[in-house]
C-alpha cells in the first residue's frame, strides 16, 4: 500500500478496539451458504467469518457498481492483491456480481500510459483511490498484481463456469498485454529479472522521497524492504501467470500457444529453485536487492499460493517456518488454505482458530475473514469445481473423527450440500436443474467404494505430497442425492 498505510492501520485498528467499528452476527444475512460441524469451534469460526466478510458488502448503488471492501476499511475501496485472494471466498458468500464487477474495472483500467498497469486500488466512488494515485505518470503499484488478478479471473472461471472471465474482450485483452507488454515494459523476463532497472519506468524528474515515483511498479508485495529490485514473490507470481494464461489458451484448444507460455513459466519456476535457495539455511530468499545481494523478509506465502515450488522437501522446510513466526494478518489470512493444500491440516485449522479469535490484533482487516471462509471450504472440505469438465472433487482434510456439512454452496451456476460423516464417508446433493459429475476422493489405499450401498469402481491416485487418494467419479442427477464410502 502507500506511505500512509500505517497510520491508516492505527486509526483504523483504534477504532475497532474502540468498537467504533461494530457489529454482530444478528446484523448479517442470514442465508445462503451454511457451515455445521461437530467441531463447534470450527463452526463457529465459519459464522464469525461469514458475518464479518458480508458486512464489507458494499453498496450496489454505489457509483462504482457491486463492491466489497477489501483493502484498508477507512478508504471504502478494494485493491488488486485483496481482491485477487478474496475473490473465491466472496463467491462461496454469494458476492457474484461484485466480483465480476471489479475484476471487470481492473482489467478495463491498464493502459500504454500506466505501461500496461492496471488502477492498484478503485473507490466506491469509481474512482483510483487518492491514497495510490495522483495520476499516470505517479502512482503506486505493486507488479504481482496483473498476475494475481489473471489468476484470479482463471480461478473464478473454474469455480463459476462463467466463460466471461476468459473470453471477454477486456478480459481477453488483459491477458495479451500482461503476458507480454506489460513483462516487456517492466523488464521482467526470466534471464533479465535479475539484473533490471529497479525503477525502469520511473518519472521524469525522479524523486526518491516520493512514494509515487519510487513504488511506481514496485517489484513485490513486500513493501518494507529498501532497495529492492526483486522479489521471490514476483518471480512466482510471474510462473503462476504465465501457467494461467496457458491453461487458458489449452481451454480454447490453441495447445501450441499454450506450450510456449509453459515453457516460458518453467523458466522462472527453475529460477527459483536454482538461484533463490538458501542450502545453508535451508529456506528461500525472498528479495534481490540493488547491490546485488540475496535476502530474507515476508513474503515466502506467496511461493506457495502461487504454488511455484517443486520439491516437497523444500515445502515442508518453508512451511515450518511459516509457522515458527507470527506475520502480519495479510500474510496470515493466506496460511489456512496454503496449510490445507501442502498437508498440515492441524496447523491449517489452528490459523483458522487464531484468525476469528477476537483478541487477535486486526482480524477485522477484510482478507481474514474471506480467507477464513476459502480455508473452511476449499481447504477443510476439500471442495474443488471444475467448470472444464462441469465436476466437483471433494476430499476431507482432518485428522479428527467428526461430521461436517456445507449447504446452499454456489458452484459452476448451481447449489450443493456436501457432507463428510468422516473421512471415508461423503455425500453431495445436487441441488440444481443440470448433473453434475462429482470426484468423491478419500485418504488412504481402499480397495472397495460403494455409491448409495452399491459397490463401484474405485481408483487411486498420489496427491503432490505423495500421500494415497482412492476416489470414484460419479454422475450426481439434478436433486439427487449420493453417498459415497469406501472400505
Amino acid at each position: 500500500m502507500s506511505s500512509t498505510v500505517s497510520l491508516l492501520n492505527r486509526i483504523f485498528t483504534s477504532a475497532a478496539l474502540l468498537g467504533i467499528i461494530s457489529f454482530s452476527p444478528a446484523t448479517a444475512q442470514d442465508n445462503g451458504v451454511k457451515f455445521t460441524s461437530s467441531d463447534k469451534k470450527m463452526e463457529q469460526a465459519f459464522v464469525w467469518a461469514k458475518s464479518m466478510a458480508l458486512h464489507y458488502k458494499g453498496n450496489a448503488t454505489d457509483p462504482v457498481g457491486p463492491w466489497y471492501e477489501s483493502a484498508l476499511p477507512p478508504r471504502d475501496a478494494f485493491c488488486m492483491r485483496d481482491v485477487s485472494h478474496q475473490s473465491i471466498g466472496a463467491e462461496v458468500l454469494g458476492l457474484k456480481e461484485e466480483n465480476r464487477n471489479m475484476l471487470t474495472l481492473f482489467v478495463n483500467n491498464i493502459s500504454a500510459s500506466k505501461n500496461w498497469c492496471s488502477y492498484w486500488e478503485i473507490n466506491k466512488s469509481g474512482k483510483p483511490a487518492p491514497e495510490d494515485y495522483r495520476n499516470d505518470h505517479e502512482f503506486w503499484y505493486n507488479l504481482p498484481a496483473n498476475f494475481d488478478v489473471l489468476n484470479a479471473s482463471w480461478r473464478l472461471y473454474l469455480w463459476t463456469g462463467d466463460k466471461y472471465y476468459i473470453n471477454n474482450p477486456a478480459f481477453v485483452h488483459f491477458q495479451k498485454k500482461t503476458v507480454n507488454d506489460y513483462i516487456n515494459a517492466w523488464v521482467l523476463s526470466a534471464d533479465s529479472i535479475l539484473t533490471r532497472a529497479a525503477h525502469p519506468n520511473a518519472p521524469v524528474p525522479f524523486n526518491e522521497s516520493d512514494s509515487f515515483h519510487r513504488c511506481r511498479g514496485l517489484p513485490s508485495y513486500s513493501e518494507g524492504v529498501p532497495n529492492l529490485k526483486t522479489g521471490a514473490d514476483l518471480v512466482a507470481a510471474l510462473y503462476r501467470g504465465l501457467l494461467t494464461y496457458a491453461a487458458i489458451l489449452t481451454e480454447k484448444g490453441r495447445l501450441k500457444e499454450a506450450a510456449v507460455y509453459t515453457h516460458k513459466a518453467e523458466k522462472y519456476r527453475q529460477q527459483l529453485d536454482a538461484q533463490w535457495w538458501d542450502e545453508k539455511d535451508k529456506l528461500y530468499y525472498t528479495y534481490y536487492s540493488n547491490d546485488g545481494h540475496f535476502g530474507k523478509d515476508e513474503g515466502e506465502a506467496f511461493l506457495l499460493w502461487f504454488d511455484a515450488l517443486k520439491y516437497n522437501a523444500r515445502v515442508t522446510q518453508t512451511l515450518t517456518h511459516l509457522s515458527s513466526k507470527t506475520w502480519n494478518v495479510e500474510n496470515t489470512s493466506y496460511l489456512p488454505l496454503i496449510f490445507y493444500n501442502k498437508g498440515s491440516w492441524d496447523k491449517a485449522r489452528d490459523y483458522i482458530m487464531y484468525l476469528s479469535n477476537e483478541t487477535t490484533a486486526r482480524r477485522e482487516y477484510p482478507e481474514v475473514s474471506f480467507g477464513v471462509i476459502e480455508g473452511i471450504v476449499q481447504g477443510l472440505m476439500g471442495i474443488t469445481p471444475d467448470a472444464r469438465t462441469h465436476s466437483i472433487s471433494t476430499i476431507y482434510k482432518t485428522e479428527h473423527v467428526g461430521v461436517a456439512t456445507i449447504s446452499n454452496l454456489p458452484l459452476l451456476n448451481t447449489l450443493i450440500n456436501v457432507t463428510h460423516l468422516d473421512t471415508h464417508q461423503s455425500a453431495l446433493t445436487n441441488c440444481g436443474k443440470q448433473q453434475l459429475k462429482w470426484k468423491a476422493m478419500f485418504y488412504g489405499g481402499y480397495h472397495h467404494a460403494y455409491a448409495n450401498n452399491k459397490a463401484t469402481i474405485v481408483r487411486q491416485e498420489t496427491d503432490s505430497q505423495g500421500k494415497i487418494i482412492s476416489f470414484i467419479e460419479i454422475i450426481v442427477k439434478p436433486g439427487q442425492q449420493v453417498k459415497v464410502s469406501v472400505k
